[in-house]
């Protein structure tokens, strides 16, 4: 009977080690990054841009008149709106989003076809106005 006994501490024993040996030491902090992965491709941080949103006397404005990108990038865009009621709309990819007055708003979708995209404001009478600009995504 003893040695069943000494038996179980013993095999208790050896799990406790590698169970505290495993979990005591922390994972090194990793810095978050955003990230995209395609078949086959490596992972890539997302592309970023960032605009303003304005009216003036003389039109409605998006300060970025154009954003370059390779196919299967992650868009990031950033848009503060400073002046006026505006939103980012970009058919070809379904995006449309509000931007609150002097609020920051992130618009993110990933660039799944090769062309020339405009994005605009669908406010009425924005985009003949001015306010659209041109995606071109690459191969």
């Amino acid at each position: 009977m003893v040695k069943i006994i000494v038996g179980v501490l013993i095999i208790l024993g050896i799990g406790v080690y590698f169970f505290t040996r495993s979990t005591s030491a922390p994972a090194p902090a990793m810095e978050a990054q955003p990230v995209t992965e395609s078949a086959g491709k490596a992972m890539t941080p997302a592309k970023e841009f960032s605009m303003t949103s304005y009216y003036d006397d003389k039109g409605s404005w998006f300060s970025l008149k154009e954003m370059s990108v390779k196919k299967g990038d992650l868009i990031r865009v950033k848009v503060t709106n400073t002046k006026g009621t505006h939103d980012f709309t970009l058919d070809e990819f379904g995006v449309k989003k509000q931007t609150p007055l002097n609020e920051e708003t992130v618009i993110e979708f990933t660039a799944a076809k090769v062309g020339t995209f405009e994005y605009y404001c669908s406010m009425p009478g924005h985009r003949a106005r001015g306010q659209w600009g041109k995606l071109i995504v690459t191969e």
